[in-house]
């Protein structure tokens, strides 16, 4: 039976052989099926090309191959239909003896192939002939393999093998052996069970000399430390009477089994948990992954979560892509045209310095590792196909000491540098099996660069790109460490007390960039980094001072990958350079998939001139206030549900009249009840005779007593109000603070005086009906969606940088009459729907055309107040005009 690396090495000659070929069914299937079967070691002449049989309806079929109880193939001509190719190969299946019917069904038209698995009832996805290496074990029966594989998505894998680590570490922890040991011994193990799968040790070598060992693991402590030591020891240097079981391990070097660690002793459960890791196939687990599988094994709170930490292939690739990958590629091409321009392109690649200053384990490397690789390896390919290059002459330039990483935490830092190594022996690996030229590199003779330091303290390492994923702290969420690592890095920064931990990064960036002005820096953060308050005090000294400029930018998207119990995080990418560097195409990428061609992108990533909105204390155009709902400050005492309220007034009925309805931005956009207690000053000697008020109010004066906040204990003094009253005596526009980012504009609505506005909402005391018009337009929310602040990816409406920094238009009585008539019917539509909420109302998806329609007849209509026609969905536009409004208003 082949072992898996040998039939690996087969499938990349057969996809060399059949990548392009022009796939004539009559022509050529019988070659390509012999040469598929061979593959696998199977003869081909154990099965039968255009099997002949009688099809249930009584007509003769023939099948392009059958090998009985194993597969059926079907081959059709390039670009037939594989779906009717299925159906056909169904037919021959079913009209077979049931003893005979295979267990694979596979179609395939020369360019890509489609397999069932009939046994299991798994259709797997179609791919490439060009790819077949990749997805080579699903056909694992044919090699022998029988039932021993299961295709598995890489978030599965991952977690299956970080369960089997974790029950390891669990036993050695529980019996004492922990810390700073225990995680150098399980990288150890690590490396030893990717050795044994991949062909750094001979196959299954580990295995076999771990099930060796005693069956009660009574003496495998002492093997281990003796392997250890072996893995250490070059050959030259090792006894001339050491067993042929331990000899037969490659030194390694590289310091990984330099440290002497205590012995760790193991039983029979240990014994058995590890011979289970040594069955799992871990050359299927890609380094890239190691690390979160690790904090998976280290830290049992994320293991319940394994995968929701697992940073997906696709999002690196945000990152990457822009900053140089897709550079290079465009150079690469260029380069083609003489071996002269290639090699210097070679050498440029091999050449060029990458950091990550926030690594954690290590996948930004990995990654970025790995697609230089690649490309290389495309490099190779292509002067050897053009007789530009000869087999002694293949060998890889790019190397891992071209990699930098700086990382606080010791055990992230181990598994970074063990996870390049491992990603180098498989991108050699590949390219020898390609070329049938060893290039694998052992022992070891190069290693990462990984820094096991504070970031924000120490210099960066003088390199081409900085790139990474730095820690998502908020401001008011940082430990004094970090706060001060904010005043090191920002000096005496205007403002940095309300700048998220991440900002350092990109301050710090920008200031190498200043300094190393051909450099380029890209950062995966919070979106928060680039709305609100936060914009003008980080991107105003990094645009200006710091000369810095915006190339690339992905705006708010979902930081996640397909684990189950995805870690969501909603986050942007940035991608900066020194301004001296001509950048030819500045790019915004959206939610939806699509790009923007930008001149300019400004610190909201938005295509426009470097403005940044400051907050005010007073509205731009001196327009109507804006204040916050009162709050109650009461522990909930005064605060009551529907079924509170009508108890207490069953109990005690003279209490109705001090009960209102009181509502913030959730009862406001759900439809929901809540009342609270509005007491005043004229009413005391009613108040003082009634029990139930009594008791509340006593509640309230203990919570604010105990409180530590002076303005609280102050409050005490009026237990029988609300803490901060702002009700106005007039009706009022009611703008939720908080609202989901499904919506395409934020419900705002207009509000009777008796009804209690929370400190949830913000008010505005006015019937102006263009007022709500303007606010409730797709204009003031493009407004809100730049310049605003978020909650997670709600928009956060804010009085000081939403409201008062907006630029209002001029308006004449004509412009007013239509604002009046536009809002009024928006208001009138909602009336036609009393049952729906306005969550239901504004859900982008359920919003009733009426509505919709009414509310574009409304943008159109506000848009013209400021002299422009108006266009469906052109946000970027308006917005930029927008701030260019609002820079000439300022002044």
């Amino acid at each position: 039976m082949l072992n898996w690396e040998e039939i690996e090495t087969r499938a990349i000659a057969f996809q060399n052989t059949w990548k392009k070929t022009e796939g004539d069914e009559r022509q050529d299937a019988q070659t390509f099926e012999k040469d598929f079967m061979n593959i696998f070691g199977v003869d081909f002449r154990s099965g039968f090309h255009e099997y002949q049989l009688r099809l249930n309806d009584g007509s003769i079929g023939y099948i392009d191959y059958f090998l009985p109880a194993k597969i059926v193939i079907e081959m059709k001509s390039k670009g037939k239909s594989l779906a009717k190719a299925y159906t056909q190969a169904m037919d021959y299946v079913h009209a077979l003896k049931p003893e005979e019917q295979p267990e694979l069904v596979m179609v395939c038209d020369f360019d890509k192939i489609e397999l069932h698995n009939l046994k299991r009832d798994i259709h797997y996805k179609p791919f490439k002939v060009s790819q077949l290496k990749n997805h080579i074990r699903i056909f694992g029966l044919l090699a022998g393999y029988e039932d021993k594989f299961e295709e598995k998505n890489e978030i599965e894998l991952n977690t299956t093998a970080s369960y089997k680590m974790a029950k390891l570490h669990d036993l050695l922890k529980e019996y004492g052996y922990e810390e700073h040991a225990l995680e150098i011994y399980l990288v150890r193990l690590l490396f030893c069970l990717f050795a044994d799968d991949t062909g750094i040790f001979e196959k299954d070598s580990f295995e076999e000399y771990i099930k060796s060992s005693a069956k009660d693991g009574s003496d495998l402590a002492m093997r281990m430390m003796m392997l250890f030591n072996i893995l250490d020891t070059p050959s030259e240097k090792r006894m001339k009477n050491l067993s042929i079981e331990l000899n037969r391990f490659r030194y390694i070097n590289g310091n990984l089994f330099t440290e002497t660690l205590p012995p760790a002793v193991f039983d029979e459960k240990m014994r058995e948990l590890l011979i289970e890791c040594c069955k799992f196939d871990w050359s299927k687990i890609s380094p890239a992954i190691f690390g979160a599988m690790f904090q998976g094994v280290m830290d049992q709170q994320k293991r319940r979560e394994l995968g929701a930490h697992y940073t997906s292939e696709e999002n690196i690739m945000k990152v990457i892509k822009p900053l140089f990958l897709d550079d290079l590629y465009r150079e690469f091409e260029q380069s083609k045209s003489t071996k002269k321009e290639l090699e210097a392109f070679h050498q440029k690649i091999s050449s060029l310095k990458f950091l990550d200053p926030a690594c954690g384990s290590g996948n930004f490397l990995i990654l970025t590792y790995q697609k230089l690789r690649e490309l290389e390896f495309e490099i190779l390919k292509f002067l050897k196909s053009t007789a530009q290059l000869s087999l002694f002459d293949i060998n890889s330039k790019v190397h891992i000491n071209q990699f930098y990483g700086i990382e606080y935490e010791p055990f992230a830092s181990e598994i970074a540098k063990i996870s390049l190594l491992l990603m180098k022996h498989l991108m050699d690996r590949k390219v020898s099996n390609y070329f049938g030229q060893n290039i694998i590199d052992f022992p070891i003779k190069e290693n990462a660069n990984i820094l096991n330091a504070n970031a924000l303290r120490v210099e960066w390492e003088n390199v081409d790109y900085i790139l990474g994923n730095p820690p998502f702290v908020g401001a008011r969420m940082m430990s004094k460490e970090q706060s001060l690592d904010m005043e090191y890095v920002f000096n005496k920064l205007k403002g940095i007390g309300d700048l998220d931990y991440v900002s350092a990064w990109y301050f710090k960036g920008a200031k190498y960039l200043k300094e190393n002005s051909n450099s380029k820096v890209a950062f995966v953060s919070t979106n928060s980094i680039c709305q609100g308050e936060q914009v003008a005090i980080l991107w105003k000294p990094i645009l200006k001072d710091l000369e810095c400029q915006i190339n690339f930018a992905y705006k708010t998207f979902t930081w996640n990958n397909e684990a189950k119990g995805k870690a969501q995080v909603h986050c942007i990418i940035v991608g900066l350079s020194n301004k001296k560097i001509k950048i030819e195409e500045k790019k915004i990428f959206l939610k939806n998939g699509k790009e923007i061609k930008a001149k300019n992108i400004n610190g909201y990533l938005i295509d426009g001139d470097n403005i940044f909105v400051e907050a005010r204390k007073m509205p731009l155009n001196n327009n109507n206030l804006i204040i916050f709902g009162s709050m109650a400050n009461d522990d909930g005492n005064l605060i009551l549900s529907t079924s509170e309220k009508e108890e207490a007034i069953k109990n005690y009925p003279q209490i109705e009249k001090y009960i209102k309805k009181f509502m913030g931005s959730t009862e406001f956009i759900n439809n929901k009840e809540r009342w609270c207690l509005w007491l005043e000053l004229k009413d005391l000697s009613e108040i003082r005779k009634n029990k139930y008020l009594l008791e509340k109010i006593e509640k309230v004066r203990e919570y604010r007593e105990k409180s530590s906040r002076k303005q609280t204990k102050e409050l005490a003094k009026t237990p029988y109000q609300f803490g901060e009253i702002r009700q106005p005596k007039t009706d009022y526009i009611l703008v939720p603070r908080v609202s989901s980012e499904k919506r395409e504009y934020v419900p705002i609505g207009f509000i009777n005086k008796e009804i209690i506005g929370s400190d949830a909402v913000l008010i505005i005391p006015t019937n102006d009906i263009t007022l709500f018009s303007i606010l409730t337009s797709n204009i003031h929310n493009a407004w809100l969606r730049a310049v605003g602040g978020r909650l997670k990816s709600d928009y956060r409406y804010s009085a000081k940088i939403v409201y008062n920094t907006f630029p209002f238009p001029e308006l004449n009585d004509i412009l007013k009459e239509k604002l009046e008539k536009t809002g009024k019917k928006i208001l009138e539509i909602r009336e036609k729907y009393p049952n729906n909420s306005y969550s239901d109302l504004y859900d982008t998806l359920f919003m009733p055309t009426d509505l919709r329609k009414a509310h574009q007849e409304n943008d159109k209509a506000v848009w013209e107040a400021y002299g422009k026609k108006w266009e469906l969905g052109n946000e970027e536009e308006c917005v930029a005009y927008l701030m260019k409004l609002y820079k000439e208003l300022k002044k």
